[in-house]
């Protein structure tokens, strides 16, 4: 299994367009899809362990470096009490996505509630839990990037275009096979 990146090679340059931060090494394994679709639309990102609780002062420092560092969206993954959006959002007026991570204790509701139940006047955008969440945290981000860009608007609108072609496929398979032979073909490829 290829290493997940932990930053794109157009970002070496100090310029990103998104900033990825995860509590803990243990919330990295719910980003490699993420970052596997960042690579795909070519957007500049790193990904940075900083914790809300364990190092204030290197995330403060780290969220201080956003507007040199022309960084346009954050995306946070963090599990149990999951304050590292709501603090990252505390310290910035980007947009910040947070991903809840499920830990085990509570299934990840813990971090969902943690993330979610932001007071007035801080948005975090919250997604679902785990890998689903980061994926769509990561393409909310290209939605926000694509704003301005209408060239990756065109190439999100693609993507979207790709991923109803692969459910149309689906569909006209199992209308071919029925439902049990679909079910024998899929669950043995897959």
């Amino acid at each position: 299994m290829a290493k997940p990146a932990i930053q794109h090679p157009k970002s070496k340059n100090q310029n990103l367009d998104v900033a990825i931060v995860v509590g803990s090494d243990s919330d990295l394994p719910v980003m490699t899809q993420a970052t596997t679709v960042l690579n795909e639309f070519d957007i500049a990102y790193e990904v940075k362990i900083l914790s809300a609780h364990r190092t204030p002062q290197m995330l403060e420092q780290y969220v201080a470096s956003f507007g040199r560092r022309r960084v346009k969206v954050v995306i946070s993954a963090a599990g149990g009490a999951a304050h590292l959006a709501g603090r990252i959002a505390s310290l910035t007026t980007l947009p910040v996505i947070g991903i809840p991570v499920n830990t085990g204790s509570l299934g990840g509701l813990d971090a969902l509630l943690s993330t979610v139940q932001m007071p007035a006047g801080i948005p975090v955008l919250t997604v679902a839990i785990g890998k689903a969440g980061a994926t769509n945290a990561v393409l909310a981000a290209i939605e926000i990037l694509a704003l301005g860009r209408p060239a990756l608007a065109r190439r999100m609108a693609a993507y979207r275009k790709r991923m109803g072609n692969v459910v149309s496929r689906k569909n006209a398979e199992l209308q071919r096979l029925g439902v049990e032979q679909y079910v024998r073909k899929t669950s043995t490829h897959g």
